[in-house]
């Protein structure tokens, strides 16, 4: 027998420890979600004492009509309906019962702490408008009908009618006159065949009856609508009861609450722990994450079938949860519930996710067992196929780096990212990166000769031109105009390759220069003292630390930054306006903001104002080349951090604000 057969059988047999391991994990699995669900019961009997109370008092809602208001997270007059275009299907509609011919009515109704939203679509009716210049011609017209609950105090017998004209909002009540009612907000949009109203009103009681109808003016007929006799009930979430159940709810749980007809009242959850974000992870940490995950799907190959909870958006049946307790939810996601019924006909589902149950208590088990059952495909793997596979990939990375470049010396194309973090995955990444750089140092050599070219054209021309007219000028004004402008041209050039040189030197600068610790808000804080001494038309300010933000860096280009972002900013700003140098000390990085008072960045897109020969300067002075703020970036790249520019609007001021992201290094 050979000795990889042997090495092979001996894997085999090693295989029959994570065998004994699932079962035994399979026992505890079964044997914590009885545990589980009997505290859920408990848990249950608590919640439900507590929902009792807070729902005293409030009819219960059987099989009564309903308009049911979703809950919103945009409060006020933000609030924009995500479904009100028609294409747009997100959020379901609720209708009203028609026959054939009859206008069609669906609706949207939603809700926050405030405000009460309806979404009103009719089909297949065209609009008769009211015309205030002929008021007596008939004309359709939306009421809205509200009943109190009959719990509170001090309501009209009847119901509140509001009528919706395209101009007004009118109300009346039985014991009051028709008045206008600037709490109603109404908004029209009219179709051809078909017409949208939206409508904001302030929240009503818990309890409320709401309907509303399409009636004509003349003879009150209505054309469509919910049904008045009697009102649909609204129903909405209960704030109150959601908070308080909240407060008692752990970890990857969540609790329901249902009417008798299972609209759904009150509906919380709470995140579990279990947050994966494998940016921030170690190598084994991810490998523990990954293997709990395997071992989370052979659990559940092995659990029994879950039951599927019917319902919908507005409606839940928790009559369905098994005695089991595992249940499904539309996105897949594995529960265990228990329902409990509440006074009145109505029903509470208490819900645990299992992925956070098997995460608290079953992932050392699980990680133990993922392991090894890694380790011995591993050993298999590297025993069996570890040269020839080595071979492969030392083969393909030179196919890689063929196919990029030619023979030649030009870019092709560029390396693939490899897909391993070891030493031939580092070499790939070296030579990618290596390959992007010629690259991107090409493309640079281009854009800068093009760039370079527009730059010198304009004062070449100037003083070539100015020359052939000297020549032929023939009084002294005329040769002293030409001589100046030359002369005004050649300042231009000598501008031009001083800028282009400092921007060199600056790169040639970082090979040499050397970081020292400094503290960075003293640097800071000084420099801005020292601008507003020598600038008396603007209002420079210092906001943060005097001190306390050690860096390792240098000093002196963070000066040359900060004066380079300064002077951008005064260009920008209205004499006596404001400019605030802001520095913050995050967490592992400090920012350092300077905003300027007066005109915005144009939203021009693919323009990158951090490259060379690039400026926003607008009719201004010449002189402005674009190089400031590529010195800014070079600056920040230095020290490995990032510079980004963007509008803002500050305490009530418009401007501009260009925002350094340094890395802290501290000495």
């Amino acid at each position: 027998m050979s000795l990889k057969r042997q090495l092979f059988l001996a894997n085999l047999l090693m295989l029959l420890i994570p065998w004994a391991g699932l079962s035994f994990v399979l026992e505890l699995d079964a044997a914590l979600r009885q545990q589980t669900l009997q505290q859920l019961q408990t848990q249950s009997t608590r919640l439900t004492e507590l929902a009792d109370d807070l729902l005293l008092g409030q009819p219960a809602i059987g099989a009564d009509p309903v308009v049911y208001a979703r809950p919103v997270q945009t409060p006020g007059d933000t609030f924009v309906w995500p479904s009100y275009e028609d294409q747009d299907h997100r959020q379901p509609w609720q209708s009203a019962a028609t026959r054939p011919g009859e206008p069609q009515l669906r609706w949207q109704a939603a809700a926050d702490d405030r405000y009460l939203y309806l979404l009103a679509d009719i089909q297949h009716h065209p609009l008769t408008p009211f015309n205030p210049a002929r008021p007596e011609q008939p004309y359709d017209r939306f009421e809205l009908w509200l009943q109190a609950p009959a719990s509170e105090l001090e309501q009209p017998a009847g119901p509140r009618i509001w009528q919706i004209k395209p101009d007004e909002v009118r109300a009346t009540t039985a014991s009051e006159p028709e008045q206008w009612d600037y709490r109603v907000h109404a908004n029209w949009r009219i179709r051809t065949s078909s017409w949208q109203l939206e409508v904001r009103m302030p929240l009503p009681a818990q309890g409320s009856r709401l309907g509303f109808r399409v009636a004509r003016s003349d003879t009150g007929a209505t054309l469509a609508g919910t049904g008045t006799e009697p009102l649909p009930a609204l129903i909405y979430p209960h704030r109150v009861l959601e908070r308080a159940l909240g407060r008692q709810l752990g970890p990857g749980q969540q609790v329901t609450i249902t009417e008798p007809a299972g609209w759904i009242t009150a509906s919380v959850s709470r995140e579990g722990r279990d947050s994966t974000d494998f940016e921030n992870l170690s190598p084994g940490q991810i490998l523990d994450t990954l293997t709990l995950n395997g071992l989370r799907a052979l659990v559940r190959w092995y659990q029994p079938e879950p039951a599927v909870l019917a319902g919908t958006d507005f409606q839940l049946n928790t009559r369905q949860v098994p005695d089991n307790g595992l249940v499904k939810h539309p996105d897949d996601s594995l529960w265990l519930a228990t329902a409990h019924p509440l006074f009145d006909g109505r029903s509470m589902l208490l819900e645990q996710s299992l992925d956070q149950l098997l995460s608290v208590s079953g992932s050392a088990l699980g990680s133990v067992l993922a392991r090894s059952l890694l380790i011995i495909l591993a050993l298999t793997l590297v025993l069996l196929g570890y040269a020839s596979w080595l071979s492969w990939r030392i083969t393909r990375l030179q196919r890689l780096v063929s196919a990029s470049v030619d023979d030649d010396g030009r870019i092709l194309g560029p390396v693939p990212v490899p897909r391993s973090g070891d030493e031939l995955g580092q070499l790939q990444q070296h030579f990618g990166q290596m390959v992007d750089r010629l690259q991107s140092y090409n493309r640079y050599l281009e854009s800068f000769s093009r760039r370079l070219s527009h730059e010198l054209k304009t004062p070449v021309a100037v003083v070539r031109s100015s020359l052939e007219n000297l020549a032929h000028s023939q009084s002294e004004t005329e040769r002293r105009e030409y001589l100046e402008r030359a002369s005004a041209a050649t300042e231009r050039l000598r501008r031009i390759l001083t800028s282009m040189s400092e921007a060199a030197r600056l790169e040639q600068s970082f090979d040499q220069a050397d970081k020292e610790p400094f503290d960075l808000a003293e640097v800071a804080s000084q420099a801005c003292a020292a601008y507003q001494q020598l600038d008396d038309r603007h209002r420079i300010h210092y906001q943060g630390p005097p001190n306390g933000c050690p860096l390792l860096g240098n000093p002196e280009m963070l000066v040359q930054m900060l004066d380079k972002l300064v002077d951008n900013a005064r260009d920008f700003t209205p004499e006596q306006g404001n400019i605030e140098v802001r520095l913050q000390h995050r967490t592992d990085h400090y920012q350092l903001d300077v905003f300027n008072e007066g005109s915005q960045l144009p939203e021009t897109a693919g323009v990158d104002i951090f490259g060379a020969f690039v400026t926003r300067r607008e009719g201004k002075a010449e002189g402005h080349l674009g190089q400031g703020l590529l010195i800014v970036r070079l600056i920040a790249d230095y020290h490995g951090g990032k510079v980004e520019a963007f509008n803002q609007h500050h305490n009530g001021i418009d401007g501009v604000c260009f925002r350094v992201i340094i890395p802290v290094q501290p000495a």
